[in-house]
């Protein structure tokens, strides 16, 4: 897969996560570094066809916001039909590191990191 198309498809769900996912604004980071893992974790999961653990409620919280990102991309990303399981993963992983920057490692929100908050 050309990176061309895979900075696509990064940046296609970057945006919707970003205008259309109220998860991303927890007041902490560690708060949100954790909402990114397991939702786009499991999302991952879903869009490789894998069985997702719904063990504990936390779980299923995060699985319902799982569904509803793979549910739009599997249907606004037709590529992810072509790519193999790794190949999803890597898609996913870009992802999940581009949200971290975004929500947490490169804001400039200092309440992310205040001990009194």
């Amino acid at each position: 897969m050309a990176s061309v198309a895979t900075t696509d498809i990064v940046a296609y769900m970057e945006n919707y996560i970003m205008k259309n996912c109220l998860w991303q604004f927890h007041s902490r980071a560690w708060d949100r570094l954790r909402q990114n893992e397991k939702i786009i974790g499991i999302t991952s999961q879903l869009l490789c066809g894998e069985e997702v653990d719904l063990s504990t409620p936390e779980q299923k919280c995060y699985w319902i916001d799982s569904v509803i990102l793979a549910e739009n991309y599997k249907k606004n990303v037709p590529a992810l039909a072509d790519m193999s399981v790794e190949e999803i993963k890597d898609v996913m992983t870009q992802l999940k590191d581009r949200i971290d920057y975004l929500t947490v490692n490169g804001s400039l929100n200092l309440e992310l990191t205040d001990k009194h908050y």
